[in-house]
């Protein structure tokens, strides 16, 4: 008994010390995860202002230019008007050739 009374002190500090660090909700582990957590949603805010910014200068075009929607319809969906050829490339096929003759 004499010697937990002489180190009581110590013991108490160093108790502490654990219970701030690794237990509870507002340890510093926990402190921790919160800030990756954090940074990876302020990421994430990031990435939907720039897509938010680019959608709204794009509606901004679609509501000004009237070629914009042609435009539009023949990047993504491959329509063309009726006098026009359309020609897909594609790097699929180039990375088949490769791998077959890796083979």
């Amino acid at each position: 008994m004499g010697y937990l009374s002489r180190f009581k002190y110590v013991i108490v500090i160093i108790g502490g010390i654990v219970v701030v660090t690794v237990v509870g909700e507002n340890s510093m582990l926990q402190r921790y995860r919160y800030s990756r957590e954090i940074a990876a949603l302020e990421d994430e805010i990031e990435e939907q202002e720039t897509e938010f910014t680019q959608d709204s200068l794009r509606l901004v075009e679609l509501e000004r230019d009237p070629n914009a929607i042609r435009k539009i319809a023949r990047e993504r969906y491959f329509m063309k008007a009726n006098d026009e050829d359309i020609f897909v490339l594609s790097d699929e096929i180039a990375q088949e050739e490769q791998d077959e003759a890796a083979k």
